[in-house]
């Protein structure tokens, strides 16, 4: 399986940072197996988006879906919302998932959007912690290979990514940094961030 990847798109979208979040529960249930076909069937059908000459706004609609269908967003919404997700209101933390989901679709989804050129080949799965990692390669036309990983857990009763990683670089703390940035923008005001994510991305 492949996927169409762009090192200088992937690396400037992300900020460098460090550590591992850890999820709860045990990894005793977890599958390699298991999951290394839920990533084997993310690469395919974001390669069926790519190739399907749909017109943007379609394309982000799909990655919308693959997102849902894939990753864990409650937990990735969570983890980016932070520690500010205990003030909010449990009708706010479902808006903020909501929007936070159309938010990072829209914005990996104009990455995917320009990976013509390369491939994503999965390599192995290892047991990190309680989840599991798929080590994938990325291969570029004129450039040197890098490792784009897949963090796997169960915590929802089935298989679904909770991180990424991109030559180490990882995506729950890089998107924490920019939502903590931009409520930090509106003094705190959980409202305004849900408006401001509808339209960001």
């Amino acid at each position: 399986m492949t996927v169409f990847v762009s090192r200088r798109h992937l690396i400037a979208s992300m900020s460098a940072a460090a550590g591992i979040a850890a999820l709860p529960g045990s990894a005793l249930a977890l599958n390699p197996g298991r999951a290394r076909s839920m990533v084997d069937k993310l690469v395919a059908d974001i390669n069926r988006v790519i190739d399907s000459g749909k017109s943007e706004s379609a394309m982000y609609r799909e990655f919308e879906r693959i997102f849902k269908a894939y990753s864990d967003t409650s937990y990735i919404a969570a983890y980016a919302l932070g520690v500010d997700g205990r003030r909010a209101s449990n009708t706010q933390k479902r808006a903020f998932t909501e929007a936070f989901t159309g938010y990072i679709s829209r914005k990996y989804g104009k990455r995917f959007r320009e990976f013509i050129g390369g491939k994503l080949v999965v390599e192995e799965v290892r047991q990190v912690k309680n989840f599991l990692e798929v080590r994938t390669t990325a291969y570029l036309r004129g450039e040197s290979p890098f490792r784009v990983d897949f963090h796997v857990s169960e915590r929802t009763g089935k298989e679904l990514f909770f991180n990424i990683y991109i030559e180490g670089v990882n995506m729950l703390l890089t998107e924490r940094t920019e939502v903590g940035s931009m409520l930090d923008s509106h003094r705190g005001d959980i409202d305004q961030l849900i408006s401001d994510l509808k339209r960001a991305g």
